[in-house]
Order: structure tokens, then sequence, then C-alpha cells
């Protein structure tokens, strides 16, 4: 059997989003600039796209502009922000994807942006105490950047509260919402942040393919990437068709489906739980685990005992069940998890951890089978 656990790296594309992408890729030809009648008729189709995301976020089509995934509309974020002038501090934490905290150390470097790194606590939380205290009795133009969910241990940031709590202080908000957006409900009429970003492969889309959410009272942002005039000149470049339409296509079904998919998510994690706490002696999880604290797709798991998470990796490998050390863009990195080491854990306990993240296409059956070979892969260990 072949178990794909590593849905928080990138989801399988579904068969329907498929379907919708095909005909954007065999039959329906122009470039969405152009004006006659090709151009006219693949525009119209970007135009429909991005009137469906909006729809599924709660904001209006002309506050979404397409990227090329969650990275760049990070970039965007952050960059866009300090060149512009707009901020003079960023506060986000070091619990941050690469994306968010290697670009603040780039704005610091380009534009003297100041960095304050909020301290989270063994499981991830924020305190919103500390950053008030930040924000208070402060004039320094701000961008607050923190995540909506964790993609290494799926503690989730009560993102609608800091988006309050910046605007209560004159503060600019953004979130990095790529593992929540098409898993968790994210309606921008009731989440007053300034910006966010997301990613289709998260939802079952193409990869290469995202978007970012400026509200319309925000500042206007410079262009990063500059040439056309496309994406109301804020992303030139022509657009990938193909993976918009597709894009547009898995967040609508994941929206349509989320009850149920969230369900079934935490059905499965709960169930991999019970087995791993039955089975395995001394077993732990790093981030928080309740459901209403946590992503459902992601469950990172502290194993006792076992030489290091490379070698058990490499063995569920064999036995062709698919996990992660921590996030995909970092895997082949050489050095521990830069969340787990934030999260004050031990040198043993980091090079113990595997994340498990699900997907909608996952079954019980298949939590059996990667419990019955951990349960194997745990005897050996134990025994040598």
């Amino acid at each position: 059997m072949r178990v794909y656990l590593d849905n928080a790296a990138s989801t399988p594309l579904d068969p329907d989003v498929l379907a919708a992408m095909m005909p954007y890729l065999t039959e329906v030809q122009g470039n969405p600039s152009s004006v006659h009648s090709h151009g006219r008729t693949v525009r119209a189709a970007i135009e429909q796209a991005r009137r469906t995301i909006a729809e599924c976020m709660g904001c209006t089509p002309a506050e979404i502009v397409f990227t090329s995934g969650g990275t760049e509309a990070d970039n965007m974020a952050l960059k866009g922000c300090a060149a512009a002038g707009h901020i003079r501090r960023i506060i986000t934490s070091p619990l941050e994807h690469h994306a968010i905290t290697h670009t603040a150390e780039t704005c610091a470097q380009l534009y003297g942006t100041e960095i304050v790194w909020l301290k989270p606590d063994t499981r991830g939380n924020l305190s919103l105490s500390e950053l008030e205290s930040y924000l208070k009795d402060s004039t320094v133009p701000t961008l607050i950047s923190l995540m909506h969910g964790n993609n290494e241990i799926g503690t989730l940031n009560d993102i609608a509260a800091i988006a309050r709590m910046g605007k209560q202080y004159g503060a600019l908000v953004h979130t990095d919402a790529v593992q929540t957006v098409g898993h968790l409900p994210v309606n921008l009429a009731d989440i007053p942040v300034d910006m966010l970003s997301a990613s289709a492969h998260k939802f079952n889309g193409p990869k290469g393919v995202g978007f970012f959410f400026r509200r319309a009272e925000a500042p206007q942002l410079p262009t990063l990437i500059c040439g056309g005039s496309q994406e109301r000149n804020q992303r030139a470049g022509t657009e990938a068709v193909p993976a918009i339409i597709g894009m547009a296509a898995a967040l609508k079904k994941s929206v349509e489906h989320l009850p149920e998919k969230t369900r079934h998510l935490l059905d499965l994690k709960q169930y991999f739980m019970q087995g791993l706490r039955q089975h395995i002696p001394g077993v732990d999880f790093n981030g928080e685990t309740a459901d209403d604290r946590a992503l459902p797709t992601v469950l990172n798991v502290a194993f006792p005992g076992t030489d290091d998470e490379a070698l058990l990796l490499y063995n569920l490998d064999i036995y062709q069940i698919s996990a992660s050390g921590g996030s995909a863009c970092t895997s082949g990195a050489v050095g521990a998890s830069h969340v787990l080491t934030a999260l004050g854990h031990s040198p043993l306990r980091m090079a113990h951890s595997i994340r498990f993240s699900f997907g909608y296409q996952n079954t019980r059956e298949e939590i059996d089978y990667v419990m019955d070979k951990l349960r194997i892969l745990m005897a050996d260990t134990v025994q040598a």
C-alpha cells in the first residue's frame, strides 16, 4: 500500500479541478491581454475565476491578485509595505514559514525595517498581551504578519483577534493563510486583516499559483514584478491561465464541502492520535492538538527512542509511506526545524519528531497500515 501523509507540503490535484483546467491546456488559446476574440475569451475566464475566489473569501474581485503562490504573496505584503515606506517595523514570530522570516530579514537589510519577534510558548501559542505591549504607546508605523495556522505543528492563531488589535492601534495586518484557506472557514468580511496570502496546491489545486488579498482600504503597494500592466498594474507577467482556472475550481469545491471535509480530517487525526497513544508508549505531540486550537490537517509527533528523524522517515519511505520532518521548503537543509527550535525543544526531541499531514483522500485503512508499520519500526528500535 502507498500512503501519502504529507498534505501540508502539497495536496493531490483533485480530478474535478483537472477537468476544469483541461480546456485551457488543450483547446482555449490566446493571451488574456490580447484584444481579439481568443484573448477576450481567456480574459473572461480569468475574471470569472477571480469572482469565484472573491465569493469564497468574502471580499471583492478587485482585492484579489493572482501570484505564483504563497511565497510571492508574502513577499508582496512585507517588501511592498517596507519599500513604499508604509511601515518601519514588522512584528512577527519565529514560528513563521521562511517566506515570512527570511523576507522580514531582507526588509531589515534593504530598508532598515525593525523586526520584533514574539515569543511562543511550548505549544506554539502567541501572547496577545505581548503583542499589545509592542503596539500601545508606539508611533512607529507597523505591520503585523502572523500565520493563521502553522505548517509544521498545526497550532492556530486567533487571526481575527490579532487583526482587531492591529486596527485598534493603527497597525497594518497580514496573515499567511496558506494552511487554512480551503480547510477552515476564512471569511474576510469577518476577519479584518489588510492582506492575506494563499496557495492553490494546499487545497487540491495546481502547483505554481496562488493569490494575494489586499483590502481596498489598505495602502497601495508598489509593483515588485515589473513589466506589463497585468493584474491592474500590481503584478506583471502573462497570467497562468489553466492554473488560475484550477485554483478557483479547487477553492470553490473545498468551500462547498468544507463541513464534511473537516469532519473527515479530524476523524483521521484523532484516530491516528488514539492509535499512537495506545501502541507507542512515551509518544508525545508538538504543538496544540485540541480540535479548536489546531489545524485538522497537521499532526507533529515526537517519537521516543528513535535514532533520528531521517532514519525513521527513510524506513517509512521503504514501506511507501510519505511523511515529513517539517516544512517541505527546507526539507533538503541540514539542521533542526526552526519551528521546534523556537518552541524550546531539546535536540533529541527534535531529532525524533515527524510531521504527518492529512488530506481528504486519506482513509482509516491507510492509518491502520501506517500504525502497523510504526509499531514494527518502534519495536525494532527498542530491541536495538
